[in-house]
C-alpha cells in the first residue's frame, strides 16, 4: 500500500539524510528541470547505485529494462485510448521539422503532462485535462511527423498508420478522447452521477459491458489480473494478463506483449541475480506466463524473504484505480538499499510486536505471533507504470496470507523526498499554517515528524491487527470500494496513536518527543486543507488516500472537538486546539476502523467515509488553489529517473554500465518509448 505525500516531504530521515551523499546532490534550485502549469519535473538521483559491483549493476540494468518493459500498459488500463494516444504524441514529439514551433511548443507540453499522468487524467485527481492545441493544428502535425517517417511501423501490438488517410482515421477515432471533457471524465469514479453505478462511470478498462450488479455472484478466478467482460452471448468471463506460456500449453492474453518482453529482460536479470533472489525472479517469469493466482502467491512469499541490496516490484499490486478496489494496476520500481538509514528503521520494526500490543482495538484482532517485517530506505532507480514520485512510502506485498504467515517488506523512498523537500521548500507552511507556534513547529520539527510518520504507517501499520477467522480471503472481498480508504486510514493513525508512545524514545528514534508529536498532528490535520489544491473541479473527493486524511480530520472535529476550522483575515485555516482530545478521537476510529476490518463490516465503513471523508467545499478548494498559486510552487510532481546505460556483448552480457543524471524529460519517455518503436528519434 502506498504512501504519497501532500506536504513538503521530508529531507532528513530522523537526522540521517546527511549520509546520502550530498556532497553529490545539485543544489534546491536545480532539482525542479522543468515546469509545465502546475507540474514540476524533478531529477532523482541514486548515488548509492556507484557502490555496487559489476554484477549487481548489471542486475539493476535488466530489472530496468523490464520496469520500462510494462510501462505501456497503465495506459491502456486507465483508457482504451491512452496506448494510441501515446503512440501518436511520441511520434510527433520525436519529429518537430515542418511543425509550427508555438503548435510544437503546445504539442510537448500536453506531451509531458500526459507522459507524466499516464494518461490525459490527472494523477491525483482523476480530473481530465485538455490540450492548448485544437484538433486541426493536431492534425496538421501528426501528418507532418507521419511524411517524417512516424507511424510506419508497428508499435507493440498496433498496427502501423503507414498512410495520411490512416493517420486522418487514427486522428478521428481520438478525437472525442482528446478534446471532449465529458467523454471519458474520470478513469476510477467512486461516487457517480445518478442512473450509473461505480464500473459505468469509470472509464478504465478493468471491465468491459458490465454492471455492478453483474457481478454480484461472478466469482473470479484472476482477481488482481484480469478483464471482466460480458460477451455478445450476455456470459461474462476473464480475459486474463498473461505472455502465456513457451510450449503453448497456457495460451497468451491481454498485454502478451509487453509481458513476454519484459520477461526476456527478467530472465537477464535472473542470470545474474544472487541465488535466492534468482529464484524469485524465475517465480515472476512463470506468473507472467501463466497468469494464476497461486504463481502470484509463490512469488510473493518467495520475494518478501528477500532482502537484496538491489530491489524491485514488478506487476499488477495495487488496486486504487478499480474503483471496486479489487484490480491490479501495473507498476515498477528498482532500489538501492541505503544501508545506514535502514539500520535505523529496522528498530521499529523489531519492536512491531511490542506497538501491536498497545493498539488501541480489540484484543481479540490483536496478533499473538508476529513476523518481524522487512524494513527499506532506498534510493530508487526507475519508477513506471502506476507509481509516481509523489509515493514516499510503500508497504507490499498486499496479500493478507503472506502478510500473516511471512511479513511484509516496507519501502522509504528517501530519494523521492529529497527531491520533493528540496523543490518545495518552506513556502507551503508559511502560508496556511493556523498560527506563528505552529509554523515555528514546523520548521523545527515537521521533517522529523514527516519521516516517522511515513516510517510507522509503513512498518506497524500496514502489517497490523488480526482479521476474524471467517474472512479466510482477506478485508477486501466484503469492503470493496472502501477497502483502500479504511487501510491506508488506520495505517495513518497508527502513526498518530505511536507518536506518543515511550517506546520511540527508549529506542533513540525521536528527540523532542512531545514537539515531535505536536508537528506529526500539527500537519495531518492541516493536509485536509492543502489537498483541496489537487481537486480544480467538483465538490467530492475520489482518491483514497486523500479520503483517509478527510476522514480523520472531520471524524475527529465532530467526536472530540480536538480540531477547529477557522477563517482568519478572509483565510480559510485549520488547526489542533487539544492534542489529547485529538488522541482520544485517533484512537476511537483506529479501533473501529480495525473491527470493521476485521469482521468485514461494508455497511459501517460506507457510512463513515459517505458522511466524513467524501464532500469539501467548493469554495474553499478555489481559495486554497488562489493561494497556491501566489505561492508559484508546483501542485503535481513527475520524476526524471536516473538513466543506466550498458554495452551489450556478444554473448548478451551487460557490461560498462555507466549512470547519469538527465535533464530532459522528454529524452527520457520517448527513450522509453523506442523499446516498443526502436525508429523513434531522440531529441538533440
Amino acid at each position: 500500500m502506498k504512501t504519497p505525500t501532500i506536504l513538503p516531504a521530508a529531507i532528513l530521515l530522523l537526522g540521517l539524510m546527511a549520509a546520502l551523499n550530498a556532497q553529490n546532490q545539485s543544489p534546491a534550485t536545480d532539482r525542479v528541470v522543468e515546469r509545465v502549469g502546475d507540474t514540476g519535473f524533478l531529477e532523482l538521483q541514486a548515488d548509492s547505485f556507484r557502490q555496487l559491483d559489476a554484477r549487481h549493476q548489471a542486475l539493476a540494468y535488466w530489472l530496468m529494462q523490464a520496469s520500462i518493459a510494462i510501462d505501456p500498459i497503465i495506459y491502456d488500463q486507465l483508457s482504451r485510448f491512452g496506448i494510441r494516444e501515446k503512440r501518436l504524441l511520441e511520434g510527433i514529439v520525436a519529429r518537430p521539422p515542418g511543425i509550427d514551433p508555438q503548435t510544437f511548443k503546445k504539442l510537448r507540453n500536453y506531451a509531458l503532462l500526459f507522459w507524466a499522468n499516464r494518461g490525459n487524467h490527472n494523477e491525483k485527481t482523476g480530473q481530465k485535462f485538455l490540450p492548448a492545441f485544437t484538433s486541426e493544428e493536431l492534425q496538421d502535425a501528426a501528418l507532418k511527423a507521419q511524411s517524417g517517417g512516424a507511424f510506419r511501423t508497428a508499435y507493440a501490438d498496433l498496427p502501423a498508420l503507414g498512410t495520411p488517410a490512416d493517420v486522418r482515421r487514427e486522428l478521428s477515432d481520438l478525437r472525442s478522447a482528446l478534446f471532449d471533457t465529458k467523454f471519458e471524465p474520470l478513469p476510477t469514479a467512486k461516487t457517480p452521477a445518478p442512473g450509473q453505478d461505480i464500473i459505468q462511470a469509470s472509464s478504465n478498462t478493468f471491465y468491459g459491458g458490465v454492471t455492478l450488479q453483474d457481478l454480484t455472484n461472478f466469482k473470479q478466478k484472476y482477481p488482481l489480473n484480469s478483464r471482466v467482460v460480458k460477451g455478445s452471448d450476455g456470459v461474462i468471463h476473464e480475459e486474463v494478463y498473461r505472455a502465456g506460456t513457451p510450449d503453448g500449453r497456457v495460451p497468451a492474453g491481454l498485454y502478451a506483449v509487453y509481458l513476454k518482453k519484459a520477461d526476456e529482460y527478467l530472465d537477464k536479470a535472473r542470470a545474474v541475480a544472487d541465488p535466492e533472489q534468482a529464484k524469485v525472479i524465475a517465480d515472476l517469469i512463470r506468473y507472467y506466463q501463466t497468469g494464476e493466482s497461486k504463481d502470484w502467491l509463490q512469488f510473493g512469499v518467495d520475494w518478501v524473504r528477500n532482502d537484496s541490496q538491489v530491489d524491485f516490484a514488478n506487476g499488477f499490486i495495487e488496486v486504487y484505480r478499480d474503483a471496486r478496489g479489487a484490480k491490479g494496476s501495473s507498476q515498477s520500481f528498482v532500489t538501492v538499499t541505503d544501508k545506514s538509514v535502514t539500520d535505523a528503521m529496522t528498530k521499529i520494526a523489531q519492536n512491531a510486536s511490542y506497538f501491536e500490543q498497545k493498539a488501541p482495538w480489540d484484543a481479540k484482532y490483536k496478533k499473538q505471533t508476529f513476523q518481524s517485517p522487512v524494513v527499506k530506505a532506498v534510493e530508487v532507480m526507475i519508477e513506471t507504470g502506476d507509481f509516481q514520485v509523489s509515493v514516499i512510502g510503500d508497504n507490499l506485498p498486499n496479500e493478507n496470507e503472506i502478510h500473516e504467515k511471512y511479513g511484509s517488506k516496507n519501502y522509504l523512498f528517501v530519494g523521492n523526498s529529497h527531491a520533493m523537500g528540496r523543490a518545495r521548500g518552506s513556502k507551503i507552511a508559511q502560508e496556511f499554517s493556523a498560527t506563528p507556534e505552529d509554523l515555528q513547529r514546523s520548521g523545527k520539527y515537521g521533517e522529523e515528524a514527516d519521516d516517522l510518520k511515513t516510517a510507522l504507517h509503513e512498518v506497524i501499520g500496514h502489517g497490523s491487527g488480526k482479521l476474524s477467522d471467517r474472512l479466510k480471503e482477506g478485508a477486501e472481498p466484503y469492503l470493496k470500494e472502501y477497502f483502500s480508504t479504511l487501510e491506508e486510514a488506520r495505517a495513518d493513525l497508527m502513526a498518530l496513536w505511536n507518536i506518543w508512545d515511550p517506546k520511540l524514545k527508549e529506542l533513540g528514534l525521536i528527540g523532542n518527543q512531545d514537539e515531535v508529536a505536536r508537528a506529526m498532528y500539527d500537519s495531518s490535520v492541516l493536509v485536509a486543507l492543502t489537498q483541496l489544491r489537487t481537486i480544480p473541479k467538483g465538490a467530492t473527493i475520489e482518491e483514497d488516500h486523500m479520503r483517509d486524511r478527510q476522514l480523520i480530520v472531520n471524524f475527529i472535529i465532530d467526536k472530540t472537538g480536538g480540531i477547529e476550522r477557522l477563517n482568519r483575515g478572509g483565510k480559510a485555516s485549520i488547526r489542533v486546539t487539544d492534542y489529547n482530545k485529538m488522541r482520544q478521537g485517533v484512537g476511537v476510529l483506529l479501533a473501529e476502523l480495525m473491527r470493521i476490518k476485521a469482521e468485514g463490516d461494508y455497511a459501517a465503513i460506507k457510512a463513515l467515509v459517505d458522511k466524513y471523508g467524501v464532500e469539501f467545499e467548493p469554495a474553499v478548494r478555489d481559495q486554497v488553489i488562489a493561494r497556491y498559486q501566489s505561492l508559484n510552487v508546483p501542485t503535481y510532481w513527475a520524476g526524471i529517473n536516473p538513466a543506466v546505460a550498458a554495452q551489450i556483448d556478444k554473448a548478451g552480457n551487460a557490461t560498462n554500465i555507466r549512470l547519469s543524471y538527465p535533464r530532459d524529460p522528454v529524452r527520457q519517455y520517448l527513450d522509453y518509448g523506442r523499446m516498443y518503436e526502436p525508429g523513434l528519434p531522440m531529441p538533440r
